[in-house]
């Protein structure tokens, strides 16, 4: 096991970088456009060293020989490192800078749960192919669903601001409401097909190792649940133009089924129940 320090690094890291993004992108005292260039190599070369940093404290606390060890505090911390990868990513190709320094501070807490919540004991069936692209499956809907709740819920924001007709210079500098929606569903439908293809490997998992093809539990009826919302919320987006706060709330309960169907049960047995 190792210390704290990796962690504490990477969240004092993702914190500073936040508090950039903040000051760069949401400050009304925000930089003037000559150092644009300047800025620009910052957020494309520290966003990457911030990935590794917290990518080396997370390998260092999940591999260990063979074995894989995933507690919940490695899951959350794991599906952050995603979503900043994916924001990063997202960000060479649309304008996400505002957006990253939502994500940043949530990054910061996340990085140091390893720390607050190890693995007890490493995971069964980690030789297994089906369960590798499982979870690596997994993981990714996770952090695509992440990104696209915090991306409704500023979007609820923005719009609950314009209606007032009040909006702070930091809200000016994102970019437009309709440019954020077509972004956000595109979010939703890269998560979807994550989910989708989570739930396959699922059966495929179950049926190599149990023999039969899925196991009802709370966690399978909390996954169909959430595939089942955010389906319906792509299906009334395509045919009924469903957006603003129908958005929101589809967006939302869809990702409180998500945590429910794994992160919460792993919540409660390890941390509640101590079981590990």
């Amino acid at each position: 096991m190792q210390g704290i320090l990796p962690y504490l690094v990477s969240a004092l890291l993702y914190a500073a970088m936040g508090v950039y993004f903040w000051q760069r992108h949401w400050s009304a005292a925000a930089s003037a456009p000559a150092a644009a260039p300047r800025h620009g190599a910052i957020e494309r070369l520290g966003v990457p060293v911030l990935l590794a940093v917290h990518g080396a404290a997370l390998s260092g606390a999940m591999f260990s020989g063979d074995s894989l060890r995933i507690g919940v505090g490695d899951a959350v911390s794991a599906i952050l490192w995603l979503a900043v990868l994916i924001y990063w990513l997202g960000g060479l190709f649309y304008r996400l800078e505002g957006l990253q320094a939502l994500i940043m501070p949530v990054a910061a807490v996340a990085a140091l749960l390893p720390a607050v919540f190890p693995a007890a004991r490493p995971l069964p069936n980690t030789e297994l192919l089906a369960f590798r692209l499982h979870l690596l499956m997994s993981m990714i809907a996770y952090s695509l669903f992440t990104i696209a709740s915090l991306h409704v819920l500023l979007m609820a924001m923005l719009e609950r601001r314009l209606h007032r007709g009040t909006l702070p210079a930091g809200l000016r500098k994102l970019p437009p409401l309709l440019t954020m929606e077509t972004l956000l569903f595109r979010i939703i439908w890269a998560g979807f097909v994550m989910l989708s293809l989570t739930l396959v490997s699922g059966v495929v998992f179950s049926e190599e190792v149990f023999g039969k093809a899925a196991r009802l539990n709370h966690k399978t009826i909390f996954g169909i649940v959430s595939w089942l919302v955010f389906g319906a919320l792509l299906f009334g987006r395509h045919f009924h133009g469903w957006r603003g706060r129908v958005a929101v709330r589809w967006t939302l309960a869809g990702f409180l089924m998500l945590v429910l169907a794994y992160l919460g049960s792993k919540f409660v047995v390890e941390v509640l129940l101590g079981r590990g």
